[in-house]
């Protein structure tokens, strides 16, 4: 699904623009993956793990979302650099194609200044556009009570754990929860 141009401004000013991405974005995006997955361990991947994905899988993934009658990705550019970015993903089979998974991820630099929150609203625009969507689900790892906060904001409510869902490098086992929100209509 292609989500045209949305400007807003961030907290400090500056001017944001959330949107579909293109093929121009890939290199950046490929640097936005690795970088946010070194800033915070609430990700579900390390840095080098990004290794996986390259120009073509990127070019290639932009391609199948875009063309998706359902499914949709964002990202949020600031200043031609790739902020933050998020991904609805609506569940196909007849049992639960009520249901849409959510998912985002924001670089530290750019915290705090609202791309969370609009993120967020396109996904739901997205989700209350789809007649058979009545539910968002994502899921929060342990300890990240920015993301909680944001979540519940946005109309979310925890409905699960699992226990010792995320091992981290050191052992530490975290939790993850699951969250969802109803569409009402």
């Amino acid at each position: 699904m292609i989500i045209n141009a949305i400007p807003f401004t961030l907290k400090d000013g500056r001017s944001a623009m959330i949107r579909s991405p293109k093929e121009e974005d890939v290199p950046g995006m490929l640097d936005y993956l690795r970088q946010s997955a070194g800033e915070t361990d609430f990700l579900l991947r390390y840095p080098e793990e990004c290794d996986k994905y390259t120009p073509e899988s990127e070019k290639a993934l932009f391609a199948q979302i875009n063309a998706s009658d359902h499914d949709a990705m964002l990202v949020c550019l600031v200043e031609g650099k790739i902020a933050g970015n998020c991904q609805i993903a609506w569940r196909t089979g007849i049992k639960t194609r009520h249901r849409a998974r959510v998912a985002i991820a924001i670089l530290r630099e750019y915290w705090n200044q609202g791309i969370g929150t609009c993120l967020f609203r396109e996904l739901i625009r997205i989700a209350e556009a789809n007649e058979n969507i009545l539910q968002m689900e994502l899921e929060f790892i342990e300890g990240n009570v920015r993301a909680r906060a944001l979540y519940e904001k946005m109309g979310f409510r925890i409905t699960g754990v699992t226990p010792n869902a995320i091992r981290l490098k050191d052992g530490t086992l975290l939790n993850e929860y699951v969250m969802i929100r109803e569409i009402r209509r």
